[in-house]
């Protein structure tokens, strides 16, 4: 059985999310923490630049992704923490484009925050996939 995508013709059509996912029994998930803009040298990506730290936190999913054999059309849930004072509409341009053009995109939620973990963190991306 495979995971199934539900989008409600009474609900919202969006292209960058899904309103709801059946994930079949038995399946593996991966749970992947939240993933910021920190560099593979523990270095902070694009101090004050929302969108160079959504690539950042992006490009650290991928890696997740990749070493658990896992593809990007697996995610099934995505969990976007920003803090309250950076564009959420520039962080969400650049997950469209880490998205790009697949189909059945995840479920999507985002939480706006008074901060994170470090003062200079604006944004952190949380995931669970369905391993296939």
């Amino acid at each position: 059985m495979s995971i199934e995508h539900l989008n409600p013709k009474t609900l919202h059509s969006n292209p960058a999310l899904t309103q709801a996912i059946i994930v079949p029994p038995g399946a593996r998930t991966l749970l992947v923490g939240g993933q910021n803009a920190v560099d593979r040298h523990g270095q902070l990506v694009g101090k004050g630049d929302v969108v160079a730290q959504s690539a950042q936190a992006l490009s650290n999913l991928g890696a997740v992704l990749d070493a658990a054999g896992a593809r990007l059309e697996d995610l099934v849930k995505v969990t976007v923490v920003i803090d309250h004072t950076a564009d959420l509409r520039a962080a969400f341009g650049t997950w469209m484009s880490f998205w790009g053009a697949r189909g059945n995109p995840p479920t999507v939620t985002v939480l706006r925050v008074a901060g994170l973990a470090n003062p200079d963190y604006l944004i952190e991306i949380e995931a669970q996939a369905v391993l296939t």
